[in-house]
Formats: structure tokens, C-alpha cells, sequence
């Protein structure tokens, strides 16, 4: 058998090293081509992921031209096969078409599921309010107990997905799972898209995130012409004025999950 030197197979180290890191790259399947899907598709597929969308209609004009703008060696299958070759999958899907296709993925053990969705209706005052009496993400568990579901980036507009760099300073994503690692896997990718991750607990939480989610509505429901974004920021005064004496007691405090921080370091305690 012929013998290859090292030399051959990898040029240098360093290529080597980026081919090992594209190769280990997840496939992320993006179970819909709206708004929010082609946004998350294009951010993905040019961060070196392979990019697989899930489409009822993979065959019509406009879901090959989202494909298309993605480039990438980006593709479009059913919603059902896409969720089986994807190792992260997305779910940008609006209620109350989420309760079918979140139900008709088949076997999602194992999988990481990312759900954006704001289950929200227009109240009898204009204003949004909430469809459902937990969250969209707690929904999706239920359906999927094998899954491991995050709720995350739904608290922005589809611009920031697109251009973060447009707000002065990163933009804060609260991610909330009841699965520490799919957590911090999350926040990984968060990170790699320019985007500020913090840990809002167990999955439950997500509660409070889509309540976060509708008051990007306000703007819309009251028509105007600009809308606001969330930039959490990071300090240490809780800290400076509690030290170790906190009065409540949280079961995962010293197991928290690790999250990438772009934020500026806090002002020191005075």
C-alpha cells in the first residue's frame, strides 16, 4: 500500500486545524423559510455551517431563491427529513402553525431544538398577549421529550440576525433549557454570531422571554415608525451589596451554565 507523508495530506498544521473545525460543525436544520428562517439560514450557512432548510413546499420558486441567496451548499427538503438530518434544528415557525409542525418531525432524541416562536395574539385592546398558558418552548418539550429545547433569539428583529453590528454595542440573548449542555452549545453559537448569550434558567423561563418577545409588538400595534431592541448589560452592584448573603437559595447556583460574555467588564465595587 502507498505511503503518504504527513506533508501531503495537510499542507500545515493550520489548515488542518480549520478543516478538523469546518468538519465537526453541526448540520442546522431551519424549519421554515420566512422571515426569521432565511435570516437564520444566511447567518448559519456563513459561519461555516452546513445549512439544511425544511419546507412544505421545497420545490416552489420562492423557497429556491431563499435557498439560492444562502449559497453555501445550502439545500431544501420536507420539513420531516430536514429535522432528520439536522443535528441543531431550528424552529422559527409562527403560532398557531407551530402546534402541527413541531408534532409531525418525527424522532428529535438527542437533538438540540432552538424555538424563536412567539405565541402571541392580538388582545381585545390592540395590545399582544400570550396564547397559551405556559410557553411555546415547554409545548415543544412536551411534544418532543427526547428533544433538548432551548428557547433563544427570538427576543430581536430579523435585522439583527442580519446585521448586529447596526446597535451600538452587542446585543443580549437570554437563552433558557432545562439541558445545561444544549444550553452552553447554544450560547456557543450565539457568541460565533456576534450576539451577547445569558443564561435565564430552566425551561420554564421561557415564559418570561416570550413576554419579552411582545413587547417588540408594541411599536407595531401602536404603528409607528421605529422599534426598540433589548441590550441587557452586565454589572456587579448585586454582587457589591449582597456579597454571599443572598436571602434566596437557587438549586443550580454553583452549576450554572457557562456563557460567552461580549459585554464590558463591570464597574468595580466602590
Amino acid at each position: 500500500m502507498k505511503r503518504f507523508s504527513a506533508k501531503v495530506l495537510c499542507a500545515t498544521i493550520i489548515f488542518c486545524a480549520a478543516a478538523n473545525a469546518v468538519a465537526e460543525r453541526e448540520t442546522i436544520a431551519i424549519i421554515g423559510t420566512g422571515d426569521m428562517g432565511d435570516s437564520f439560514g444566511q447567518r448559519f450557512a456563513a459561519l461555516g455551517y452546513t445549512v439544511v432548510y425544511g419546507s412544505r413546499t421545497p420545490d416552489s420558486d420562492r423557497v429556491k431563491a431563499v435557498v439560492a441567496l444562502t449559497g453555501h451548499g445550502a439545500t431544501v427538503t420536507t420539513q420531516k427529513e430536514a429535522a432528520r438530518r439536522g443535528d441543531i434544528i431550528f424552529l422559527p415557525i409562527g403560532w398557531p402553525a407551530m402546534e402541527t409542525a413541531a408534532q409531525s418531525l418525527g424522532n428529535l432524541d438527542g437533538k438540540i431544538v432552538v424555538d424563536p416562536s412567539m405565541p402571541w395574539t392580538q388582545g381585545d385592546d390592540g395590545y399582544p398577549e400570550s396564547m397559551l398558558e405556559t410557553s411555546s418552548a415547554e409545548m415543544i418539550q412536551q411534544w418532543n421529550p427526547g428533544a433538548k429545547v432551548v428557547k433563544a433569539l427570538g427576543t430581536m428583529s430579523s435585522l439583527l440576525i442580519d446585521h448586529p453590528d447596526t446597535v451600538d454595542g452587542p446585543v443580549t440573548i437570554p437563552i433558557a433549557s432545562d439541558d445545561r449542555a444544549a444550553k452552553e452549545r447554544i450560547a456557543q453559537l450565539i457568541d460565533e454570531m456576534g450576539l451577547d448569550p445569558v443564561d435565564f434558567g430552566p425551561l420554564r423561563m421561557a415564559r418570561t422571554i416570550e413576554v419579552l418577545q411582545m413587547i417588540y409588538l408594541i411599536p407595531l400595534m401602536q404603528r409607528r415608525s421605529t422599534e426598540w431592541e433589548f441590550v441587557f448589560r452586565r454589572n456587579a452592584d448585586w454582587a457589591c451589596k449582597w456579597g454571599d448573603d443572598w436571602s434566596v437559595d437557587v438549586f443550580d447556583a454553583d452549576d450554572l451554565a457557562q456563557m460567552p460574555d461580549k459585554q464590558k467588564p463591570p464597574i468595580p465595587c466602590q
